[in-house]
């Protein structure tokens, strides 16, 4: 039976310990990040339409220009998630164009000329209808990559000058998956200690299970 007790000490240690592990590793991914793909062309060439995402859940405070966000806006798109990049923050003012050349027009925040090596063909604008906007506190100003291409808050400038809310973040796009893929990791050794934990513990009720060695007895001769 030392056998069965063993066995069953150890299903009691992998098993709970494996369960820790994926309801640990489960709620960290679903609390502080976001896993999503690419639906259309609005951010290429950085981000193209299948490409797959990981997107960490920030503060409002985290949130600054040049970042590419994740965010709902349901007044104008339904319930689609939205990717797009923060040009300007509260107080930004943003201006669209110095010059209407496709391919020199370029934007300006605060006066200063905005360089954009992440937007497709070199081209700030696309869409040759001027902006001046001055971003409101706790709202972004959002563009994608692909400006011929976005429906962006150049679509809605009667709407705080297309601004969004900062609260509608869901997450900033990180390039960096070394940590999701560590909580994968995670989350599938602990359902391997889990399922050896099962097999353990089974296999220890078995052991203890078993009726015990009959023990033959020798005639004594006197």
């Amino acid at each position: 039976m030392e056998q069965g007790r063993r066995l069953a000490v150890a299903a009691w240690v992998m098993g709970p310990l494996g369960l820790v592990l994926v309801i640990g590793s489960v709620l960290w991914l679903r609390t502080d990040y976001v896993l999503s793909s690419v639906s259309s062309e609005s951010m290429r060439p950085t981000y193209d339409v299948g490409d797959r995402i990981v997107a960490e859940r920030v503060g409002a405070g985290e949130v600054g220009r040049g970042d590419v966000v994740l965010y709902t806006a349901p007044e104008r798109y339904q319930d689609a998630v939205v990717m797009q990049r923060v040009i300007g923050v509260g107080g930004d003012r943003v201006v669209c164009c110095e010059g209407m050349d496709t391919a020199r027009d370029h934007l300006t925040v605060n006066g200063k000329p905005l360089r954009e090596p992440y937007v497709k063909d070199g081209v700030g604008d696309g869409l040759h209808r001027p902006y001046d906007v001055t971003v409101p506190d706790g709202r972004l100003f959002l563009l994608g990559d692909h400006r011929q291409n976005s429906r962006d808050s150049r679509e809605f400038a009667e709407d705080h000058g297309g601004t969004v809310p900062v609260g509608a973040v869901m997450g900033r796009v990180t390039d960096s998956y070394a940590m999701p893929m560590l909580l994968a990791a995670a989350t599938l050794l602990g359902l391997l200690l889990a399922l050896v934990g099962l097999v353990l513990g089974i296999t220890a009720r078995s052991i203890r299970r078993r009726p015990a060695a009959q023990v033959a007895l020798w005639p004594q001769h006197f």
